[in-house]
């Protein structure tokens, strides 16, 4: 759980990560002061933006076959076995 919430916080930040190294690398503003005068409000709507597109791909590529039938865990001669999708 706490990888998710990581990725989806670096998702996030990552607009504001590219900007912050743009004005160093191109502007040649100093490090400390990248984020002086910075367009807040465009940043976090595109962190929005990149947020949900990456949990929309997320949703879309990963978790089991949809058309199969879901089988709970059983247990079997005190074993459990594990359920999926089958």
């Amino acid at each position: 759980m706490l990888r998710i919430v990581l990725i989806n916080i670096l998702l996030f930040l990552l607009p504001f990560l590219i900007y912050a190294a743009y004005v160093v690398w191109v502007k040649g503003v100093a490090a400390n002061r990248a984020m002086a005068g910075a367009p807040f409000l465009w940043l976090i709507l595109a962190g929005l933006i990149v947020l949900f597109v990456g949990l929309l791909t997320l949703v879309e590529f990963t978790g089991g076959d949809r058309e199969g039938s879901y089988q709970p865990s059983v247990l079997e001669d005190g074993v459990i076995k594990p359920g999926g999708i089958n």
